[in-house]
């Protein structure tokens, strides 16, 4: 078997300037790397004083813990008052002080993962060649695949990043945008690799989206067949896009009403949309989360999940500001607007590659998870991680177990803390109630399904890559942007 970074030149928690390939990779700030050098010099100490080889110590819960004590130390010492990690000293050389900082025994259901049909049948016309050139010429993933294959984007690699290298017990594999027969995820794919999770796993596992594209002709059609043929778990909508690069509103009367009507239709009542995280090339305004607010409340036998929770990579997250029309703050204010309350109703922000940008800026995580309990409430905000575009989720599942809001920002801004409850809700407990998931079942299963053995058999040769998937220069993503012939923002 390939062993990932035998050099030990890779570190398990994850701050680098790669993109899930829908944004323009940010360069990492000084603080960043800053920290990225710090945590290297750390683990050179630490691994010695072990008697171990980096890559040793940095597969071990002591290399993650001391990664994230040096985030730590560095922005303490460059002012971050909102937020930090939870963890004692003694866990960079004690597993044990290491494993109860990190580790956790909640319920993770992972809200937004991918994987990519290896056979490349989708590969026709602007969007399959567009996604393809993607794939192998963007995504440094594609270093990692077989010669001219797309195996390191499938399902089985999937299992081995999200369910094997990371303490996710359950994962939704999410549609992405493309026309018919150029989609890279097509439906047929998503319930082939959720049948081969409930084999290779267990069956409460895996769920998959039936992705719908309204504003291509016969989609409305195709939604009676993923639900009753695939049995999908829930929609996908990409309301950006558009088969002629023009998009549309939820709530539109021609496109999106006809969508929400037919998932009732259908009792297939659950519907995600990626809102926010603005497309290159596609036209700006229909990124806005606020239509998902309005529909809402025109279906409130509905339950809508706003993937990306209304974040873009170029705002810096802060207070919630009304006046602000950019990031989180439109949703939020929308959530307002329409009269919602902290814990109740039937939207729900998703944090897919929102909590991964912010993760390693203590001020903006803390703003971003502070607001959304504050107007959300921690009932109404689910997990979710983007993989595998950024690789197995493991770093932002121990970022997150471990990030706490300062007393300062709590006080200052009128932030809930993060418990131990709310971590748990987020993480799992939300999507298993809207999914209507057995969590007694799903408990029992971790100690008797398949994944049960394959971890056990797993744990003593792990071989976590580290490595993030997605662009991580604006030259490689300037190259895919011009062979799609997009003007420049």
């Amino acid at each position: 078997m390939k062993e990932y970074d035998p050099q030990g030149s890779r570190l398990p928690i994850k701050i680098d300037s790669a993109s899930n390939g829908e944004y323009l990779p940010v360069p990492l700030t000084q603080e960043e790397a800053a920290a990225n050098r710090q945590a290297h010099r750390d683990v050179d100490f630490f691994s010695k004083k072990l008697g171990q080889s980096r890559r040793q110590f940095l597969k071990s819960s002591c290399g993650a813990a001391a990664t994230l004590l040096a985030f730590n130390h560095v922005w303490a010492a460059l002012g971050a008052r909102g937020g930090s990690f939870f963890i004692p000293e003694a866990a960079a050389v004690e597993s044990e002080a290491a494993e109860a900082a990190l580790g956790g025994d909640e319920i993770i259901i992972d809200m937004q993962t991918h994987c990519v049909d290896p056979s490349g049948n989708w590969a026709k016309g602007d969007d399959g060649r567009r996604w393809m050139q993607t794939l192998t010429e963007v995504f440094g993933q594609a270093s990692e695949c077989a010669y001219d294959k797309l195996d390191c984007y499938s399902a089985e690699q999937l299992i081995k990043e999200v369910f094997l290298d990371s303490d996710t017990d359950a994962a939704v594999i999410s549609a992405l945008w493309g026309g018919r027969g150029q989609n890279p995820t097509p439906t047929e794919y998503a319930a082939a690799a959720r049948s081969m999770i409930f084999e290779k796993i267990g069956k409460t596992r895996g769920l998959i989206h039936g992705g719908v594209l309204p504003n291509e002709p016969g989609q409305i059609e195709f939604m009676d067949i993923q639900a009753r043929q695939y049995q999908v778990d829930a929609w996908k909508l990409y309301p950006q896009w558009g088969p002629t690069g023009k998009g549309f509103f939820m709530d539109d009367p021609r496109y999106g009403i006809p969508v929400l009507e037919k998932a009732r239709e259908l009792k297939v009542p659950i519907v995600c949309a990626h809102r926010g995280l603005p497309l290159p090339g596609l036209e700006y305004e229909y990124s806005q989360p606020d239509d998902i607010v309005r529909v809402g409340r025109m279906f409130p036998d509905l339950t809508f999940l706003c993937y990306h929770a209304g974040f873009e990579p170029v705002v810096a997250e802060g207070p919630y500001n009304p006046g602000n029309d950019k990031g989180v703050d439109r949703f939020i204010k929308a959530y307002l607007e329409h009269d919602y309350k902290p814990n109740e109703g039937n939207v729900y922000a998703e944090l897919g590659s929102c909590w991964r940008h912010s993760m390693s800026k203590p001020d903006q995580a803390a703003h971003l998870i502070g607001k959304l309990l504050k107007y959300l409430g921690d009932t109404r905000i689910c997990w979710g991680t983007d993989a595998l575009w950024y690789g197995s989720p493991q770093d932002q599942i121990q970022a997150f177990r471990s990030f706490r809001i300062s007393t300062e920002f709590q006080e200052k801004y009128g932030y809930l803390p993060l418990t131990d409850q709310a971590k748990a809700n987020i993480l799992g407990l939300n999507a298993a109630r809207i999914h209507a998931m057995d969590l007694e079942n799903l408990k029992k299963s971790r100690t008797t399904d398949s994944v049960a053995r394959l971890k056990k058999e797993y744990a003593c040769c792990r071989n976590p890559s580290f490595q993030t998937y997605g662009p991580k220069t604006n030259e490689e993503f300037a190259a895919f942007r011009r062979s799609r012939e997009f003007p420049e923002a």
